[in-house]
């Protein structure tokens, strides 16, 4: 099963529908899965006097308030239409991440079929139980929590029925240091919670996501910009469009590496067993009725003789015929 990519628009169209647009686009061309928005009241998700986060401030209008930077991001009912339309035109999937209920419930008037829990809502016990009721395919960001508080809202959700739950592991810092990143978590929670693993990245650059699918990351998020100059709180660490390519193009090359895990000769190396491998071969001219030995013997390429491997039984046997030096041994 191969690896699903999302490019992750979040709120980087900054509220242009147009960008929005050419970003689904551009997605499409580099050969993502699915592009992911966000779904939100800016009056239902944030107080009027809560502060923005370090990476925000950078990013954004320094003297302007959380709630008027996601204001002006909000999409309407009819701009989550427009959108989806775009996407099912371009056979790419429509997602978005529902920060409160009433948005969780539009996604599900738009008939999507999968929902996209944020990180910060991880801790919210009305909205993981509406979650619970209305979606059975869930995919759910794990950023500043814990492995107990991931478990527990895991047990919120599969409370009004068994789910389709795919976790990704996350860290909410834009960009993410790369001692902070821990990938092992992915291990950890595959072990622990017996569910497929992804990796929701916010580091710079590409390796990380690459290394996560090495380990066995089933989905990568990646956020997605058309340009990383833009203003916003999200552009600084999001890829731009050759650089989205080239990761989707990276994580095809690991994922048909990765293989089945048995260690056998592949198809293409064996071609050259013969040319690399060894054979038992006369060091020096040897007569017939001569006994091979040490002094007379030597191991070289190519290695459609006798194998090494059987060293200790060609020793001691008598020479059926004279051979040459370098001459593959028979017996």
């Amino acid at each position: 099963m191969s690896v699903f990519i999302i490019a992750e628009i979040g709120v980087n169209h900054n509220g242009d529908l147009n960008l929005a647009k050419k970003m689904i686009l551009e997605a499409k061309k580099a050969g993502v899965d699915a592009v992911k928005f966000q779904s939100f009241k800016a009056d239902k998700l944030v107080s009027k006097d809560a502060k923005k986060a370090d990476y925000q401030i950078k990013n954004t209008e320094k003297d302007e308030s959380q709630y008027n930077m996601i204001k002006k991001l909000e999409l309407t009912e009819q701009d989550h239409i427009y959108l989806k339309n775009i996407c099912d035109e371009e056979n790419i999937k429509f997602l978005s991440s529902p920060f409160d209920i009433e948005s969780a419930q539009l996604l599900v008037s738009l008939g999507i079929d999968t929902v996209k829990i944020p990180s910060g809502e991880i801790t919210n016990l009305p909205y993981l139980e509406a979650i619970g009721k209305i979606y059975k395919n869930i995919i759910l960001s794990t950023g500043m929590s814990n492995l107990e508080e991931v478990k527990e809202a895991i047990n919120i959700l599969n409370k009004y029925g068994e789910k389709n739950i795919t976790v990704l592991h996350c860290n909410t810092e834009y960009p993410t240091p790369m001692e902070d990143v821990n990938l092992m978590a992915i291990k950890t929670m595959k072990n622990e919670l017996k569910l497929p693993i992804g990796y929701s990245d916010h580091t710079d650059g590409i390796e990380v996501a690459i290394g996560a699918v090495a380990i066995g990351a089933t989905v990568i998020e990646k956020h997605f910009t058309l340009d990383k100059n833009l203003e916003g709180p999200d552009h600084k660490a999001s890829l731009e469009p050759n650089e989205l390519k080239q990761m989707v193009d990276c994580i095809r090359n690991i994922e048909k590496a990765l293989g089945n895990g048995i260690k056998i000769p592949s198809k293409s190396e064996q071609k050259n067993i013969v040319i690399a491998r060894k054979s038992i071969v006369a060091k020096c001219a040897i007569s017939k009725g001569e006994k091979f030995t040490e002094d007379n013997l030597a191991i070289k390429r190519p290695g459609d003789g006798i194998s090494p491997m059987k060293w200790y039984n060609v020793l001691g046997q008598v020479a059926k015929r004279d051979f040459f030096e370098d001459e593959r041994i028979e017996l």
